[in-house]
């Protein structure tokens, strides 16, 4: 061959559709979105494991709750702060953080596999001791790294692919964790980076879809809250899209407003303490709980999906269901323990839409439980298309798109008026804030 037919030659294999570099790589991100799928599938199985292990132990003694939430909690935050550090929270934040971040070194420590570990054996662990946390925000922290782990490996040059890696790992965890492929698309886009470039657009798409059929693959085309048929046809009824949107805004809002207090710090002598016996206060918070969880009848102890599932098809709940979920959700996190809140907010805002069922006779009962899920969660995450999606997804109706959407919007609104920054960008700041002091305390 000629040196003009080499250099063709060269030109061609560069091209993008047929360049062996790119072709490894694009592999490579499949493959990391399939070890996504399996590790949320198998986190999936572990979760429930761990509730109904909680369950066996509580069912006959339910004092004994007295005991394990408190021990147990104890012993998470110390594994968190000694073996784990960085592994507290819901991990969205962190994988905000670490998109935000420049220094690799430090990018790899909030996403690597041993945390990633930390954070599936630490959400186990609250589960099976009765904390109200969900496994959704771990698994998008847990896929981020193994996306970030691979891209150590392929050692990939610019800094926008190793950011688009660790986008598709976290969407492809939401996408994984609740079985809804579209979800896991949007809240990267509204959420996880904030903008949509055409650069990183196939990489996350990619990956959801790989990642969806994965798990469709290992554990069936379900949805999480089955099948209702529900409607909200327009007239009179539209006045629950009201309520539910200023209910769900203010409470959502106030929740995420009490987190973002809480993540900066407690004031006077209760925040010394916090600071210098974290442990113990870990003990306090157990004690909470299981008063809350003795007080709701077990209702709020776990991820509160049975409970919103019976809500969604039709069963009833106490009244104060949602106010004392609220509470037990609120203890779980300020705790200190690694779980996340997806699924306890799913459960506050489908107990919130079955009090406002109450209220508005006019409107179908299970209409208006699916607009309280989406408005207090829109309320809480101030992510109002990402809300719509993932309950549209999760309980397969189409039919309400637009009063789920009114709603979501309505109460992001109201939720601004009480929390001016959404709720994990704000826990994402003061992350990446702890990280960099740390990094700096470090060098010096």
């Amino acid at each position: 061959m000629n040196k003009r037919g080499a250099a063709r030659l060269r030109r061609v294999t560069r091209l993008p559709l047929v360049s062996p570099r790119q072709w490894l790589r694009r592999v490579m991100f499949w493959f990391g979105a399939l070890l996504v799928a399996v590790a949320a599938v198998g986190f999936a199985q572990a979760a429930d494991a761990a509730g109904h292990l909680f369950q066996a132990i509580t069912g006959p003694r339910p004092w004994i709750v007295f005991l394990l939430a408190p021990g147990g909690l104890a012993l998470s935050v110390a594994l968190t702060r000694r073996v784990f550090p960085g592994a507290q929270g819901s991990g969205i934040p962190q994988v905000i953080a670490a998109l935000h971040m420049t220094d690799q070194a430090m990018v790899r420590r909030v996403l690597s596999l041993r945390i990633a570990t930390g954070k599936i054996l630490l959400t186990l662990l609250g589960l099976a001791c009765g904390a109200s946390i969900g496994r959704e925000g771990p698994t998008v922290q847990v896929g981020a790294a193994i996306m970030q782990t691979l891209g150590q490996m392929l050692r990939l040059p610019r800094l926008d692919l190793q950011r688009a890696l660790v986008l598709a790992g976290g969407a492809a965890g939401v996408s994984a964790a609740f079985n809804t492929p579209l979800a896991g698309v949007v809240f990267a886009i509204e959420e996880l980076s904030h903008s949509f470039e055409s650069r990183t657009s196939g990489t996350v798409f990619s990956a959801v879809i790989i990642g969806g059929v994965a798990v469709m693959g290992l554990a069936g085309n379900y949805t999480y809250f089955g099948h209702t048929s529900a409607e909200l046809p327009f007239g009179p009824g539209w006045a629950a899209v009201a309520v539910c949107s200023v209910a769900g805004g203010l409470l959502g809002g106030g929740f995420s407003a009490l987190l973002v207090r809480a993540a900066a710090g407690l004031p006077g002598r209760a925040g010394r303490f916090v600071m210098n016996h974290p442990v113990l206060f870990a003990v306090a918070c157990g004690l909470v709980l299981a008063a809350l969880g003795i007080a709701s009848g077990g209702d709020t102890y776990g991820t509160g999906y049975a409970q919103a599932r019976q809500l969604v098809e039709g069963a009833s709940l106490p009244l104060a269901f949602p106010l004392l979920k609220l509470a037990a959700t609120v203890v779980s996190y300020v705790s200190g323990i690694p779980g996340g809140i997806f699924a306890p907010s799913l459960a506050v805002g489908a107990g919130l839409g079955f009090w406002a069922s109450h209220i508005l006779p006019g409107a179908p009962a299970g209409a208006v439980v699916l607009l309280g899920m989406v408005g207090y969660f829109s309320g809480v995450v101030q992510a109002p298309i990402t809300a719509t999606v993932i309950v549209m997804e999760m309980t397969d109706n189409q039919r309400m798109t637009i009063p789920l959407m009114a709603t979501a919007f309505l109460a992001f609104a109201v939720s601004r008026l009480i929390c001016r920054r959404p709720l994990y960008g704000a826990l994402a700041r003061r992350f990446l804030m702890a990280q960099e002091r740390q990094a700096a305390h470090g060098e010096g």
